[in-house]
């Protein structure tokens, strides 16, 4: 438990110096890059995917609508939905950048033992599965398999 709450607390820090540095907390550029890679993705789909309760999304979404970096945009098939969109400030922060999050974990990754990364996954997996974050049905298909 020790650890976990040490990772937590560091991945709290990272995302506070991060905002510092590059203007988007952590939730903030997973909301970015998640945007950059599905351009006009909506908001529920989004929330779905990112494992987060539609309003702490749409309190995400509108810091980074206030600053610039995020925009909606109507959907033509269904003027009730908006679909989101990355301004060119979002593009700007959607590259990559050494001191983020996601750069901290590419770097562990590449570290690891194939085997290993997967015990990982498997025991982070099991633990979001406890917690009720994630169905045994989101798994990915050989995760899945394996459980099976």
């Amino acid at each position: 438990m020790r650890l976990l709450w040490a990772v937590d607390h560091e991945l709290q820090s990272t995302s506070k110096r991060m905002e510092l540095s590059l203007g988007v907390t952590g939730p903030q550029r997973l909301v970015v890059r998640m945007v950059g890679r599905f351009p006009g993705i909506t908001a529920g789909r989004l929330a779905g995917m990112l494992h987060l309760h539609p309003s702490t999304l749409t309190g995400i979404l509108k810091r980074l609508e206030r600053n610039g970096m995020v925009k909606r945009g109507s959907d033509p098939r269904d003027g009730r939905r908006a679909l989101l969109f990355l301004t060119e400030a979002g593009r700007a922060r959607d590259v990559p950048s050494p001191d983020t999050l996601e750069a901290a974990v590419q770097r562990v990754l590449s570290r690891m033992p194939q085997a290993r990364l997967e015990g990982a996954q498997e025991m982070l997996t099991t633990l979001a599965e406890e917690l009720g974050v994630v169905q045994v049905s989101e798994r990915h298909p050989l995760e899945a398999a394996r459980q099976s």
